[in-house]
């Protein structure tokens, strides 16, 4: 690898290389240590150091330095890992340099002269590895290069950083380097001369964590299903820590929950994956959690600036965050000071004049009237040029839908909010401070309440961008049936039953529209249950397409794949929720060491936000705080309930009183003075009064419990609860797959003879040949994720097609057919297609494997025999194999040698076969299997043939083949010579009759096979005259039950059918040379195309 020139001082300081060749102009050195056969202390000792020192040196084995005749410095223009690749370098600089260096007379214009050849030779390589994009490039290729010659993976497999580490095993570190890729983890170690690697699948972690030990106070700790790791290192612990956590989230999302990333465009194509793009992703993630912005949305520019906040009479320093369609600003101290600019709502952005007070200002202006003045902007006029350019295309794009109406508003009920509103702004843009967070808490007015859903949630905004969205729906949607239709008119009178609104047909009109709108709009979601009561809510105080949009940025942003088929969005809150109760929670955590039973009752307060639990009015200000504050809110109030009741719950004896207890306790947590119900919209039924509940004599205030979650509990922030989201979520996703893997080996285990053992390591390598080609297969990426579906059956979410069936076959299979192995394989995917979908499923793959290592010798002639027959063979198959049609012979005298010494007839004992196999077919009656035809029979030949080919006896198994092959061909001839005559034959008698006419009259000159080129075209056209009835019934055929009979008549195919095979041994080899085969192969096809 070529290297910008670097100076060396001292060309052999230390003593560390020694120089294998040399000339004038250049010097190529050996690292001491390597390639060393004496185990010297000094190579020992060297190597030791390349290990631990290699972020400061270039370590490869060898380099090349330029040096000037004369002069003590030296320049390094190349290094490497291997000789091969050195010796090259050296050659090209002999061939190429060095006559014209003799040339010049000054040792400046040589120096100049060779580097720059090898800068232009470093550029066209830049070009071709992509490596501009690093930091540091060169440095980056070098360690790209030695990650590459480490752990012999593709050069697909993007690295994409690493990291300086000790990994412990017990109390013993191993010094080494960290490698993070996009589809592995890989650690490498050289240390006093051993070597130590091993790489880990993201697909196989289980747990990330942060521990401490006696020994060292902070690890890092990757738990698989196998083995756990722990690594330390002394810099950038928090941000390997994250990393890991990323990549971990990133590639299990991928491979096993592809519907989570579906507006993830850059994390899409794993290529574009590098350490820049992480941080840009989580920064990301963060701002969308923090504004509870759609999902859709790009960050653009992040800029630290103030912000004058007219009711602080000052500016507020914090960070301006720029999407698409937003202006976002969070105060330096998250949740102090926040505020929320719709593009769509700006009327200009402009620069005004800088003074030393007010140094680099832009004013924002907004519809409302109100201006925006923020200060303290570094790189202020391309920050306003790009918005500009934004806000221009934006106010474009919604000029010609713009609705002109102003909205209709309520009174202002509240003095507090009619005092607020002035002051902090209305709508969207409006400041959210510590003051409004006191106002939600204490519930807002009835009459605002729609009106500041929509604004918090920032639904509003994409009501306007989309006027007449939800009209359209409801047109689409209505008169379809589908399951979700169905689960909706079933819950549509399940949805606050008691509530007036919903005792009529309008209501309930208004309710359905919504939910089938929304079940149109998004079918992955469709309906889930739940669904119904936050939409009955929704109705009550907004419109009906106000409802609709609220439904959507619920469901869609503010809870992610909550309502889908697997609930994994709420089941990674629910391991969040754990740990933060043993984190904030601990004497509660410690009388209870398994959450599990609480994770299940708050399962149901996090998919209703407390609707479902709590009573109606106090549920309300739960939702006034969700849609302020987001999913921390549910959190926080989570932590209060438990905190409330946690002496008692210490004391509960069991699960069920545990229950009974937060049950009681939410059942009587009261709104203070609370007003009336709401009206209904005029869509709905005439308002009453919601029935009062029996009086408790001990209650709760919901105003306090929520003051009290937000003192207790408001520490927690936005940034906290994502972080622990990404590592749980590695948690919950294996977890299904644990789950997943259980369920298809329940399911397959009673068809199957296979051990249990051997069942999950097939299982594992039938899931492992998916995700390598997910790793690194051919572009196709959309495709093979197609191959995996949550929502199918247990034993069908994962499939493979017909190439990664063949690697399979070839691992797995316990007779290889040599170059005649391919066409087998590509028969068997066929036959096992059942449904032709060029997709088969592990009980497909499991059965088949069962069949060849566990079934009896009839079973695996049966497979054999209808691999060779339609649909696995087709009339227009291209057999590529160079394996000739064996030589078949009729004229050998047959007889079968029984094991007492006797000889016998064949004639005989074919009889006695034919009459075993009737009497067998009677007891277990099977689906008849069709006639063989002379082409697919001798395509079956020429399988049997290659079979044996290398086997031990393999001289007796070719000549016990050519026995029964003669036999089946007489069988054969003399069936289509009687259907020829229009002769009958019986199912049991004539069978052998056939034999003893064939033996008296059957010659070589007879059969078809043998018959001369004149014979064959004077059939042929004899052929032609003959009707299509005629012609069927004179073809040649024979059966499954011939074919087996004359298999038994020799006892060395039977023995080499009914040897027992190891398919445990099978595959252990299996998983050692699965990923590295399969990775050469994918290699070679990528090279080649």
């Amino acid at each position: 690898m070529w290297l910008n020139p670097e100076e060396v001082l001292l060309k052999n300081a230390l003593k560390l290389w020694v120089t294998e060749k040399s000339n004038d102009f250049f010097l190529l050195q050996r690292r001491r240590g390597h390639g060393d056969t004496g185990g010297k202390f000094t190579g020992l000792l060297v190597g030791a150091l390349d290990s631990v020192l290699d972020s400061n040196a270039r370590v490869t084995p060898f380099r090349i330095l330029l040096q000037m005749p004369g002069s003590q410095v030296s320049w390094t223009i190349a290094c490497g890992a291997a000789v091969g690749e050195m010796n090259r370098h050296w050659d090209w600089l002999v061939q190429n340099l060095l006559h014209s260096l003799s040339v010049f007379e000054n040792k400046e214009d040589v120096a100049s002269f060779v580097k720059g050849k090898v800068k232009g030779l470093i550029a066209e390589e830049v070009t071709g590895r992509q490596v501009a994009q690093e930091e540091e490039p060169e440095k980056f290729r070098e360690t790209l290069l030695k990650f590459e010659l480490c752990f012999g993976l593709p050069s697909s497999e993007k690295l994409v950083t690493t990291y300086s580490c000790c990994c412990w095993k017990g109390r013993v570190p191993r010094q080494g380097w960290l490698y993070l890729s996009i589809n592995h983890m890989a650690f490498y170690s050289f240390l006093l001369g051993k070597e130590v690697k091993f790489v880990v699948p993201w697909a196989e972690v289980t747990r990330l964590e942060r521990v401490s030990t006696g020994l060292m106070t902070d690890m890092v700790r990757v738990m698989t299903r196998r083995c756990q790791r722990d690594f330390s290192m002394f810099l950038s612990l928090d941000e390997a820590f994250g990393v890991i956590g990323q990549l971990a989230d990133i590639a299990l999302r991928r491979l096993l929950d592809s519907e989570g990333l579906e507006l993830d465009r850059v994390l899409q194509q794993s290529s574009n994956i590098t350490k820049r793009v992480l941080e840009e992703q989580a920064l990301r993630t963060y701002v969308l959690a923090l504004f509870r912005l759609p999902r859709g949305e790009r960050l653009q520019e992040v800029a630290l600036c103030s912000v004058w906040t007219p009711h602080a009479r000052c500016h507020t320093t914090g960070t301006l965050f720029t999407t698409d369609s937003y202006l976002c600003f969070a105060s330096r101290e998250e949740g102090h000071c926040s505020l929320l600019i719709p593009l769509s709502e700006v009327i200009s952005i402009e620069k005004a004049e800088s003074t030393s007070l007010l140094p680099n200002p832009v004013i924002v202006s907004v519809r409302s009237k109100k201006a925006f003045q923020l200060i303290e902007l570094q790189d202020r006029d391309s920050l306003v040029d790009s918005l500009t350019s934004r806000l221009r295309a934006l106010q474009w794009k919604h000029s010609m839908f713009r609705s002109k109406k102003s909205l209709t508003m309520e009174q202002v009920k509240e003095r507090l909010w009619e005092d607020h509103f002035p002051e902090y702004g209305r709508g969207v843009h409006m400041f959210r401070t510590e003051k409004i967070q006191k106002l939600v808490a204490m519930g807002i007015p009835e009459s605002l309440r729609g009106e500041l859903w929509m604004t918090f949630s920032d639904a509003s905004s994409e009501l306007a961008s989309h006027p007449g969205y939800y009209s359209g729906l409801v047109t689409e949607s209505m008169g379809q049936s589908s399951l979700a239709t169905e689960e909706i008119e079933r819950d549509l009178h399940r949805s606050l039953p008691d509530h007036p609104a919903f005792q009529n047909v309008k209501g309930i009109a208004a309710l359905r529209r919504v939910l089938t709108a929304y079940a149109h709009r998004n079918p992955k979601i469709g309906y889930c249950q739940s669904m119904n009561i936050l939409a009955s809510v929704l109705l009550l105080y907004t419109k009906e397409e106000e409802a609709f949009s609220l439904l959507v940025a619920v469901c869609e942003r503010m809870l992610p794949d909550y309502f889908n088929r697997r609930v994994i969005g709420a089941q990674v809150d629910q391991s969040v929720f754990e740990e933060l109760i043993r984190e904030r929670l601990p004497e509660l955590a410690e009388h209870i060491p398994d959450l599990s039973p609480l994770s299940s009752i708050s399962l149901s307060w996090f998919l209703t936000l407390f609707l479902s639990v709590l009573p109606f009015r106090s549920a309300v200000c739960v939702v006034d705080c969700f849609f302020f504050h987001g999913i921390k809110a549910i959190f926080q109030l989570g932590l209060a309930v438990l905190d409330a009741n946690a002496t008692a719950l210490c004391a509960s004896a069991d699960d069920g009183q545990a229950l009974m207890i937060l049950t009681g306790f939410l059942d009587q947590v009261k709104y203070d003075e609370g007003p009336s119900p709401p009206a209904p919209h005029p869509l709905l039924s005439q308002s009453g009064e919601e029935e009062g509940r029996p009086p408790v004599k001990q209650h709760t205030l919901i105003t306090d419990l929520i003051a009290d979650s937000y003192e207790k509990f408001g520490d927690l922030t936005v940034r906290q609860i994502e972080k622990l989201r990404c590592r749980h979520r590695i948690q919950v996703l294996q977890a299904h797959e644990d789950t997943t893997k259980e369920n298809a080996l329940r399911v397959v285990t009673p068809d199957v003879s296979l051990s249990p053992e051997n069942l999950a390591d097939v299982y594992d390598l039938f899931k492992t040949e998916h995700f390598i080609n997910l790793y690194w297969g051919d572009g196709g990426t959309t495709l093979a994720l197609q191959h995996h579906d949550p929502g199918r059956p247990y034993v069908e979410q994962y499939r493979v097609d017909r190439v990664q069936f063949k690697s399979l076959y070839m691992l797995l299979v316990p007779w290889l057919c040599g170059f005649h192995t391919d066409t087998v394989a590509h028969r068997t995917f066929t036959l096992l297609d059942q449904d032709r979908d060029s997709l088969i499923t592990f009980r497909e793959f499991a059965g088949w494997l069962d069949t060849l290592y566990c079934e009896e010798l009839n079973e695996k002639v049966r497979l054999l025999y209808r691999l060779h027959i339609p649909p696995a063979l087709t009339e227009s198959e291209d057999d590529p194999s160079p394996l000739r049609s064996p030589q078949l012979s009729t004229t050998r005298p047959l007889h079968v040698e029984l094991p007492n010494g006797e000889m016998r007839d064949f004639q005989e004992q074919l009889k006695q076969m034919l009459k075993d196999l009737a009497k067998e077919k009677e007891k277990d009656v099977e689906q008849p299997v069709p006639p063989m035809n002379q082409r697919e029979f001798i395509q079956f030949c020429k399988t049997l043939y290659s079979m044996f080919h290398g086997n031990p006896d393999e001289n007796e198994l070719f000549q016990a083949i050519a026995t029964v092959t003669s036999l089946v061909l007489q069988i054969g001839e003399v069936g289509h010579r009687s259907r020829c005559s229009g002769s009958e034959v019986s199912s049991e008698g004539g069978a052998g009759d056939e034999v003893e006419d064939d033996h008296r009259e059957g010659s070589q000159e007879d059969h078809p096979v043998f018959s001369t080129k004149e014979e064959e075209e004077g059939e042929r056209k004899e052929g032609t005259s003959k009707s299509s009835g005629s012609e069927s019934q004179s073809e040649w055929a024979v059966s499954y039950a011939q074919i087996l009979a004359s298999l038994l008549t020799e006892q060395q195919l039977v023995n080499f059918f009914e040897k027992p095979m190891d398919l445990s041994a099978k595959v252990a080899e299996a998983k050692v040379k699965q990923y590295h085969e399969r990775a050469g192969l994918l290699m070679l096809q990528q090279g080649t195309s």
